[in-house]
């Protein structure tokens, strides 16, 4: 019987009598560490020399089913779907975390010609980067970040751990994705698969609305040529404040959803969060990045150099935009698993321009913003691919342990990338070598804001706003469109569509049997076809 087999059967039987694999275990971690230490090295790599971090999620999945078919019993616990699931978690968690959360931000000082701004922005962001992994996991399984969210690259990783647990004919079809997203990838361009595998899996509306935002601004200059100057709606500002609009919308649904009198309700016997859980940790978030925020300023010299006014205004900006960039790129990653964490952080460079931060201030503010995010976007695929290896929830107990060892693994794994970044990045700056968006946050800076930059983002928020408004905080209209919006990819755009229209033949003469399962496998083929044509690409550049 498989190791999944088992689970369901002991849940039914036995509900509560079930313990969880440690993380702290010596046999756990003598297949996190090193996966661990990979995993923030590939992170660090790609994103100074191709911008970009692969998702290395399924690669700890994968390392654990290698590791198991060797005929050792010391190897015979890497068999548990569990055990999988921390590798996965913590291995993912490192290369987002090395790379987004860590290298990413401590580059904009170094671009603008202020190395010795980096310890203290890097002290900041470090911290920045666990309060972001803690906050999903104190919110995930919430009415805001639901576990039945779509949260896709967890989705596929849960589904390719079960179909090497069960084999079958989910592995079948799960091996038919994976090959589409492999040649797909290939044929056509990385991560265009990726979307088109997304499509079997999100809510239809708001990846409807990503897929026409992708359009929209792949298109721009065909469609809006004699409307915008060249026709690039990114340069007038457009998909900025949209985003802006929709944000604010979304914050406010949020706030009435933690506020309300309501509780929630689950058939799971209490594992969903309820919405005083959730205004708790919004609480304790708020605090704890004003604190760091107050950190910076005072390691960066802001006390110095600002009035007590505007240093407290700075304050409050810096750890509100914080809160605010982490959950629109949360709510993105959960429909969509796309997360525009580059571009939020710009509108919040912006507005941090138009309100008359100088600019040491600014690149501290932009990349303490660019720091949260990817951490919490990526806990919540970690804990979707937990939840469902676990039963779906059907054990509270057994659920709420899982959940445990995963955050501990990731934090784990959040120390193992800082201490890996610490040693690599004098050498990678020696040579000159940052991620590439650095380079457009310190050009930005440079170049001013106007007000003609505030009146096209009050102007555009309007539209954001309403559509959110009418998507509601189940579907996210505003959210995903503008996602689209920030994102020039119009062949994504097609492939979202193309999958959307699939889906629905799919749905009508096959009942949906066996659809997430191929999404899934699509998603799993382009992510690993993306990790090693990435990483040899940035190894032999």
């Amino acid at each position: 019987m498989s190791d999944l087999a088992v689970d369901r059967t002991t849940a039914a039987t036995r509900p509560g009598t079930r313990i969880h694999p440690r993380f702290i275990e010596l046999g756990s971690l003598l297949l996190i560490a090193p996966l661990c230490v990979v995993g923030a090295i590939i992170g660090v790599q790609l994103i100074v020399t191709l911008g970009i971090t692969a998702n290395t999620s399924l690669i700890g999945a994968l390392a654990g089913m290698a590791l198991a078919r060797i005929p050792l019993s010391v190897f015979m616990r890497y068999r548990s779907i569990h055990v999988q699931n921390l590798a996965q978690s913590a291995i993912s968690a490192a290369t987002f975390g090395a790379g987004n959360a860590l290298m990413l931000p401590i580059g904009i000082p170094f671009v603008l010609g202020r190395p010795d701004l980096v310890p203290a922005l890097f002290a900041g962001v470090f911290l920045a980067m666990l309060i972001d992994g803690y906050m999903l996991y104190r919110m995930f399984d919430s009415e805001v970040f639901p576990a039945t969210g779509a949260w896709p690259p967890g989705a596929a990783a849960a589904e390719a751990i079960r179909a090497g647990d069960e084999g079958g004919r989910k592995a079948v079809v799960l091996g038919i994705g994976v090959l589409v997203g492999i040649f797909g990838n290939w044929l056509i361009a990385p991560a265009v698969m990726s979307a088109f595998g997304v499509a079997f899996i999100g809510n239809i509306w708001a990846l409807s609305m990503f897929g026409v935002g992708l359009l929209l601004r792949g298109y721009s200059t065909l469609l809006f040529g004699g409307v915008f100057p060249g026709g690039d709606i990114a340069k007038a500002y457009v998909p900025h404040g949209m985003m802006v609009g929709a944000g604010i919308v979304a914050l406010v649904q949020v706030a009435i959803i933690i506020l309300g009198k309501r509780t929630a309700h689950t058939d799971r016997d209490g594992a969903t969060r309820t919405p005083a859980e959730v205004r708790h940790s919004l609480g304790m978030g708020s605090l704890a990045y004003l604190v760091v925020a107050l950190l910076i300023a005072l390691l960066g010299g802001l006390a110095a150099q600002l009035s007590v006014g505007m240093l407290v205004l700075f304050l409050v900006y810096a750890a509100f935009a914080a809160l605010v960039h982490e959950l629109i790129v949360g709510l993105a990653a959960m429909h969509s698993g796309w997360f525009p964490a580059f571009a939020v952080a710009l509108i919040t460079l912006v507005i941090g321009m138009l309100i008359g931060f100088p600019p040491v201030a600014l690149a501290l503010l932009v990349g303490f913003s660019a720091a949260t995010g990817p951490a919490f976007a990526d806990m919540g695929y970690d804990l979707k691919a937990g939840f469902m290896l676990r039963g779906y929830g059907g054990d509270p107990d057994f659920e709420r342990d899982g959940r445990r060892q995963q955050l501990l693994a990731a934090m784990f794994a959040f120390v193992v990338a800082g201490i890996v970044v610490l040693i690599a990045y004098p050498g990678f700056f020696a040579q000159n070598l940052v991620a590439p968006v650095d380079r457009v946050y310190v050009a930005t800076i440079k170049a001013g804001a106007s007000s003609d930059v505030a009146w096209s983002l009050a102007l555009w928020a309007i539209p954001g706003a309403i559509i959110q408004f009418l998507g509601g905080p189940r579907r996210q209209l505003g959210v995903l469109l503008s996602t689209g919006l920030l994102i020039p990819f119009p062949l994504a755009g097609w492939a979202v569509l193309l999958g959307i229209a699939c889906r629905a033949v799919w749905e009508r003469f096959a009942n949906a049997e066996g659809m997430e399962v191929f999404g899934a496998g699509v998603i799993a083929g382009d992510a690993l076809f993306a990790f090693f044509t990435s990483t040899w690409k940035a190894t032999f550049k």
